[in-house]
């Protein structure tokens, strides 16, 4: 039966949700706060789908390892002191999940979201009209210490268990992985089951396909206030009027806990602000998108253009640029690449955008007990692009009364926290 499905929010987990929605049939209104000319996080981002990426945020190690970076104004990792009570409850729920509980109950669930994700970035590559460059030739996380090297051969054993190919390479395995690229590292591990895209492009294909379709597109829009009736939402009042709908979902990024705050529901959400600069015209292109790991920098080739994006940055709903954490990226990027230098950077303009992190480091996907017709999909954090297309898929199915096949979803809930 075709629903009137309204999506708050119009950035990747809003517009893949939409897609699936529409490919079942249900007409689509998605309202967004921004104007359609945006750069949020969806768009500047490092566009890799990283199956590699099965260990949570919140893991063993975080905090000591944050409470060393948080000193260093360039370090890949800072929380900005602040009297709030939203960061330290959030604080304190992260604290707590940093077990290897934790990591070994998520990590099934996290390969599976990741690889069942590129299976449908397959799928889109071949449905969208326009390219938006999915690239398949793998992740090679780069290691310039021993110390490096050896806790990523550890994690990439781990990997091995749960399937997920991973090669651990010495120095020269890995220049001969990717000769287009001289690098000064220790060793490197190879998943060749991550892939790479261009976010912008992504976008573009998205919201254009959408518009054909028929789906609506509000621009401008807040969302005020909701309608409700019993357990029910009857509508939203928002700037451009009242949206009736059978259906409402949550998209909005790091404003999900406020919007849904007026619905009485608990979204423990912080904004981890990240930075990425992008050269247009770089010295050498690799073939093999890569993350720089001491200094955790993701490095991307897309097109004829290079990204360099990385930080986690705990500082609130602010989208001010820390030249310190920009300066920390850049001056990381020689000490792997060797024919680059800082100088290379002089004239890119940096992109920052606030990724929604929950505080066990995994997203809030389904339904909520308190109301029949919400269903929320936000706290995707880093790893938004990756499980874009797989949460949308998850979303129309929860549209439609099915659960999603996935073992372990119930773990999604977001109502994880709520009383």
């Amino acid at each position: 039966m075709s629903k009137h499905v309204v999506i708050i929010g119009g950035g990747v987990i809003g517009l893949t949700s939409a897609w699936y929605c529409v490919q079942r049939g249900h007409r689509v209104t998605v309202i967004d706060r921004n104007p359609e000319k945006r750069d949020g996080c969806s768009f500047g981002n490092a566009g890799m789908i990283v199956p590699s990426h099965f260990i949570p945020l919140a893991a063993p190690g975080m905090i000591k390892l944050g409470l060393k970076w948080m000193w260093n104004p360039e370090s890949p990792f800072y929380i900005r002191p602040r009297l709030s009570w939203d960061l330290l409850s959030w604080l304190w729920r992260f604290k707590n999940a940093c077990s290897s509980s934790h990591v070994q109950e998520s990590a099934p669930l996290l390969r599976d979201l990741h690889l069942a994700s590129r299976a449908c970035f397959q799928d889109l590559a071949a449905d969208l009209k326009e390219d938006f460059a999915l690239t398949p030739n793998g992740l090679l996380m780069l290691c310039k210490t021993e110390k490096s090297f050896n806790e990523e051969a550890e994690t990439a054993e781990l990997a091995r268990q749960l399937d997920v190919d991973a090669e651990v390479l010495d120095a020269q395995a890995t220049s001969s992985k990717d000769p287009s690229i001289e690098m000064d590292v220790t060793g490197s591990v190879y998943y060749p089951r991550d892939c790479h895209l261009s976010p912008q492009q992504l976008m573009h294909c998205l919201q254009s396909e959408l518009s054909m379709k028929g789906c609506q597109i509000l621009w401008d829009t807040e969302c005020e206030q909701f309608r409700v009736d019993n357990h029910r939402i009857t509508a939203v009042n928002t700037t451009c009027g009242e949206l009736d709908a059978d259906e409402f979902i949550v998209c909005g990024g790091v404003w999900s806990s406020d919007i849904s705050r007026q619905l009485q529901l608990n979204l423990p959400m912080q904004a981890g602000k990240g930075y990425s600069v992008t050269l247009e015209t770089p010295r050498q292109q690799p073939n093999i998108c890569s993350i720089l790991t001491e200094a955790r920098v993701a490095v991307t080739p897309m097109g004829s253009s290079l990204r360099f994006g990385g930080t986690m940055e705990i500082s609130g709903i602010n989208e001010s640029v820390s030249q310190s954490r920009v300066r920390g990226i850049i001056r990381s990027i020689p000490d792997y690449f060797p024919a680059f230098e800082q100088t290379d950077f002089d004239h890119c303009e940096p992109w920052t955008g606030l990724r929604p992190c929950s505080p066990d480091g995994l997203p809030y996907i389904g339904r909520s007990r308190k109301w029949s017709n919400m269903i929320i999909s936000t706290g995707h954090a880093m790893m938004g692009i990756s499980l874009a297309p797989i949460t949308g898929r998850c979303v129309a199915e929860l549209v439609d009364g099915q659960p999603p096949g996935i073992p372990g979803f119930e773990l999604l809930s977001p109502d994880r926290y709520s009383k």
